[in-house]
């Protein structure tokens, strides 16, 4: 079961990580963010070894987070688009960025976003609930109506 890793706590973070959690992938996925979705742009933009992308690349599309569309017949060649899954993933590379560019980039960031607003794109993870802020330490696990 994907949700389990090594026999440990079962959870839906357990099961992402393994569609999602090793760095190529989310390599992959930052570049079809970005528009790339040609195999050998997205290769050229991770530094990903052409078989090591191929076989991300097929986890991705068969979890869903990517879709291969055909955009050449002869020879016939596929480029790939995000999915629903994939695109939901946005937040989650941009928040991982953002860690990034304060706990190991030295220096200024090397890639910035923008918001549509104009502002600077400082991506924050509110409560959908009340909007408030989610600070370390103010969140708790519940289970089973019983909080641990």
């Amino acid at each position: 079961m994907i949700g389990m890793v090594g026999g440990g706590r079962e959870c839906s973070l357990a099961g992402a990580l393994g569609v999602v959690g090793e760095r190529w992938s989310l390599l992959a996925l930052r570049e079809v963010m970005l528009g790339e979705r040609r195999f050998d742009q997205i290769a050229r933009n991770t530094g990903a070894s052409r078989d090591i992308l191929a076989a991300r690349l097929r986890t991705l599309v068969e979890h869903g987070v990517l879709a291969k569309e055909l955009y050449q017949e002869h020879p016939p060649r596929y480029e790939y688009v995000a999915t629903d899954a994939g695109r939901a993933l946005q937040p989650i590379l941009l928040a991982l960025m953002a860690w990034g560019d304060r706990y190991v980039t030295a220096g200024p960031p090397p890639t910035v976003f923008e918001h549509d607003c104009g502002a600077e794109l400082r991506p924050e993870l509110t409560c959908g609930h009340c909007h408030a802020p989610v600070a370390p330490g103010s969140a708790r696990l519940v289970r089973l109506g019983q909080v641990h």
